[in-house]
């Protein structure tokens, strides 16, 4: 491991995603990709790996070789759009080669661009990304913080505590009215009833009340609403919050003393097994390093010969098609073949003629038989006619005669 990774490099892929995705919208992606595929907008975490985010592969790796040649498009390289039932290893494979050309760096396997997620995917999108933003001369600018005028902040504090004073004063007084108009005053009571005690107008005879005692009820039904003691909340209640908030501040000063303690054994004991395992990292790095570059060299070489591979593979199926459509041709001819055989060679035709014929020889004797009777028939009508004719002759003669007579 060449680098020090710390516990946050785990989120190091949101991170990434969300520049990727700002990167994507200066580039107005949704109007040349999402629009022009009828896609949804992506989420802020699409291409992220984790199991937290809902994952499709076949979805997000679509997504991911649409984006990608788009943005090779946008560098000036020549690239087809990949459709959703192309062969995923040649579209990997020449997504890092045109990533490649481009001058990206690529040291890992092209595997892991398959499940359409995590921290491969997006590395090589934000490489395309940057490519293509280069490509278009896109720079960033410098951020615009707006000024901040701190005496009309402190005139607004002052105005505020001024407000304040004045609502409190304001209470007072109407406290003091509400006071002196609906309280008794006890003072004046007194001073009444001292007087009417020294001018000794007592009445001689005890007084009777004629009031009736149903009115009385009525009355008392009336008035009792009014009678019913408020008391009003005091104005100062705020003064015993602050109170308490210093009170709570107290405690958790307290208690951030006893944790701070704790928090501070505890990075000691974290950095001290960082360290053992940092150093045990670097001694493992150079005990493996030449191990490490063998393996990147067969890694290499690997991928050039599934290339290769892919590259044959793809010729082979061409000629097993076309091997296949021969064989189904070669099928058909050969089955015409034995039809044409088998009709030359067989004697059944020859027979069913003979049988025909004989069945016409058979048929003729029958209608010869049949117009032999029917001139039998016609002779002998014709004899019976003749007959009848030569004495219906004879007949007449005679009675012609014997007319002659007479």
């Amino acid at each position: 491991m060449a680098e020090e990774e710390g516990p946050g490099s785990v989120y190091q892929m949101f991170v990434l995603m969300e520049d990727l995705l700002d990167k994507l919208k200066v580039l107005d992606y949704e109007e040349h990709v999402l629009d022009k595929h009828n896609i949804k907008p992506l989420s802020r975490h699409y291409f992220v790996s984790s199991p937290h985010v809902l994952s499709n592969p076949g979805e997000q790796f679509y997504m991911f070789s649409v984006i990608a040649a788009w943005l090779i498009s946008l560098c000036g390289r020549p690239f087809d759009t990949p459709q959703e039932y192309d062969d995923p290893n040649a579209t990997v494979s020449n997504i890092l080669s045109e990533l490649r050309t481009l001058g990206g760096q690529v040291d890992f396997p092209p595997s892991k661009l398959k499940s359409g997620s995590g921290e491969h995917v997006c590395y090589v999108l934000d490489q395309l990304v940057e490519k293509a933003l280069k490509s278009k001369g896109f720079t960033w600018n410098k951020p615009m913080y707006p000024s901040v005028e701190v005496e009309d902040e402190c005139v607004q504090e002052d105005d505020a505590e001024l407000t304040l004073s004045k609502v409190e004063e304001e209470m007072t007084q109407e406290d003091e009215e509400y006071e002196e108009e609906d309280g008794l005053d006890l003072d004046a009571l007194k001073t009444r009833t001292n007087q009417s005690e020294l001018s000794g107008s007592r009445p001689a005879v005890v007084l009777e009340s004629d009031v009736d005692a149903a009115e009385w009820n009525l009355e008392v039904e009336r008035v009792l609403p009014q009678l019913k003691v408020t008391i009003r909340t005091d104005n100062k209640d705020w003064r015993i919050h602050l109170d308490q908030m210093h009170q709570h501040q107290d405690g958790i000063n307290t208690s951030l003393q006893d944790a701070k303690g704790c928090l501070f054994k505890l990075r000691e004991d974290i950095s001290k097994t960082l360290e053992k395992v940092s150093s045990r990292e670097k001694y493992l790095n150079t005990q493996l390093e030449h191990l490490i570059s063998e393996y990147r060299q067969a890694q290499a070489q690997l991928n050039k010969v599934k290339e290769l591979y892919q590259q044959a593979s793809g010729g082979v199926t061409e000629r097993t098609r076309i091997l296949a459509e021969i064989s189904e041709e070669l099928e058909k001819v050969k089955q015409e073949m034995e039809e044409k055989g088998s009709s030359m060679s067989d004697g059944a035709p020859v027979v069913k003629i003979r049988q025909s014929l004989t069945k016409l020889k058979q048929e003729i004797e029958q209608m010869d038989v049949r117009m032999g009777v029917v001139e039998h028939t016609l002779l002998q009508a014709k004899l019976r006619e003749k007959n009848n004719m030569t004495r219906d002759m004879h007949a007449t003669h005679l009675l012609e005669q014997n007319t002659q007579t007479y």
